[in-house]
């Protein structure tokens, strides 16, 4: 099944095919980039964030009036948080196809070091593939080098690796219909 991956005019520019390589690399499954013509909503002034569950309501009425079916994944450049937490890098709602992952967090000029595109890249492939794998029915995992593992902080998140644990990669080969013997 192939999956979009919808790119906000102000996320980082110039990373989208790296991205598309590296997610491509986990998950097996076709990917196409193209820009995002998602309204953002839930935005707050005082937190300086949007609310994920509003996007992700976005992209779901994107998805209806369009009778879109693919599974969608939108990057923003923007923080999210959702409630009952200061930040989420990212957050999927399995039973429509939508996942949304910010890159504020994911840069290292927001932790007051040297930009690198290679670490911005992984990052968000490492995220966006691991909202992807909740679109496909997937929870979160105890071996913090899979990708489902859920980082609280960049150092957890830089520990994964670009890849599913043996389990999880079953389930996802599964999951889309794919013997996984």
């Amino acid at each position: 099944m192939l999956i979009k991956i919808f790119w906000d005019q102000n996320a980082p520019r110039g990373l989208e095919s790296a991205v598309e390589r590296r997610i491509h690399s986990i998950l097996g499954s076709p990917l196409e980039v193209v820009e995002s013509c998602i309204l953002l909503s839930g935005y707050d002034r005082e937190r300086d964030q949007y609310d994920a569950q509003k996007i992700l309501s976005r992209i779901q009425l994107y998805k209806r009036q369009r009778g879109a079916t693919e599974p969608i994944l939108l990057v923003i450049p923007h923080d999210l948080s959702m409630k009952g937490q200061d930040f989420v890098f990212g957050l999927a709602r399995e039973s429509v196809g939508a996942a949304v992952v910010s890159t504020a967090r994911l840069d290292n000029g927001y932790y007051g070091r040297a930009r690198e595109d290679s670490d911005l890249a992984g990052r968000i492939a490492k995220e966006g593939a691991h909202e992807i794998g909740h679109l496909f029915g997937l929870e979160h995992c105890a071996d913090p080098e899979c990708v489902m593992f859920p980082p609280r902080t960049l150092g957890e998140l830089d520990r994964k690796k670009l890849a599913f644990c043996p389990a999880c990669g079953k389930r996802f080969r599964l999951s889309e219909g794919v013997d996984a013997l």
